[in-house]
């Protein structure tokens, strides 16, 4: 038996996209070695920087292909699944890329002896309305059929400096003379800092999570939908008023939307679906210890973070006071 000094080997499907870049400088914060497996490698080379000389490794894998995950996957101790989308294109269907891709991950682990962390979504549900929530549950039922062991994470919606939620409405907020209340903005959302996900996710690398268990990781708060557009607002200095669209037409801009080529759709009629119900930890997972506070993470707050990132949709940047709303 061949015996080694040098420090665990844990591969990261996704590790340059929103949640993946930054889990990835939590395990090199913590000195893992860390290959990092992604469809381009050569559009990620901003992750080198996060480790010492050597430290992470970017190889070409994609989840439609299983030979590509498998080698991906040889010689590590730890898998992380981070990549999902949040609509389809072209061969990248959820079917594909969140069903089936993740149960090719799952199945790679186990015959490398591996242990795994998957990071899904709250709304997983194999019986889901919505196409994504049935993938991701879908997905679920698989990789605990495969991997009893293995740890799933749901996060509430994602903030951060690359999310593609608050941005995207400071964004609007920016260019618009409205902002859209979908289904009159009553859906309650429980916004999770992307760091505190890392964290999360390094800390099952750690083996400080329950093997086989479900976490449900939320924010320090649960806001509605127009609490969140509110938020936008007061940290970009902008008055904007608030159109409510009901589900149904939103629905229709949503599909004709989705039709467009060469463009990413601001909405889908999928994700229209998903805002019919609440996105918040559930009461069993707050019982059970479930959650970030659950892994020892104390949520941080949104509004301690919004405004380094959201400062640049006001008017003048960071020269916008107060008094100055648009």
């Amino acid at each position: 038996m061949t015996m080694s000094n040098l420090p665990p080997l844990v591969t990261v499907f996704g590790g340059s996209g929103f949640v993946g870049r930054h889990v990835v400088r939590a395990l090199a914060k913590r000195g893992y070695r860390i290959r990092v497996a992604v469809r381009r490698p050569d559009l990620a080379g901003f992750l080198r920087p996060a480790g010492y000389a050597g430290q992470i490794q970017l190889v070409q894998a994609n989840l439609r292909y299983r030979a590509s995950v498998d080698q991906a996957v040889a010689g590590s101790t730890h898998v992380i699944n981070c990549v999902g989308i949040l609509f389809e294109s072209g061969k990248n269907s959820f079917d594909a890329v969140q069903e089936f891709g993740a149960k090719a991950v799952a199945e790679a682990a186990r015959a490398a002896g591996a242990t795994l962390t998957h990071v899904s979504a709250i709304g997983a549900d194999a019986k889901s309305a919505s196409s994504y929530g049935r993938s991701k549950g879908r997905a679920e039922d698989a990789i605990l059929s495969i991997l009893p062991g293995a740890v799933i994470l749901r996060p509430s919606i994602v903030f951060g400096r690359e999310d593609g939620f608050f941005n995207k409405f400071a964004d609007m907020a920016r260019s618009m003379p409205f902002l859209p209340l979908i289904g009159g903005g009553h859906t309650k959302f429980q916004p999770v800092f992307v760091e505190d996900v890392a964290e999360a996710v390094a800390l099952s690398v750690d083996g400080k999570a329950r093997p086989g268990t479900i976490y449900e990781l939320g924010g320090a708060e649960v806001l509605t939908f127009k609490q969140c557009l509110e938020e936008v607002l007061r940290v970009t200095y902008r008055k904007r008023p608030f159109v409510s669209l009901p589900f149904g037409i939103a629905s229709f801009i949503g599909s004709i939307a989705s039709k467009i080529p060469l463009i990413t759709p601001p909405l889908t009629s999928d994700q229209v679906t998903l805002l019919k119900n609440d996105n918040v930890v559930s009461g069993a997972a707050e019982q059970e210890g479930r959650t970030l506070k659950g892994l020892g993470i104390a949520p941080t707050l949104l509004s301690s973070i919004l405004p380094s990132y959201l400062v640049q949709y006001r008017v003048q940047g960071q020269f916008t006071g107060s008094g100055k709303a648009a």
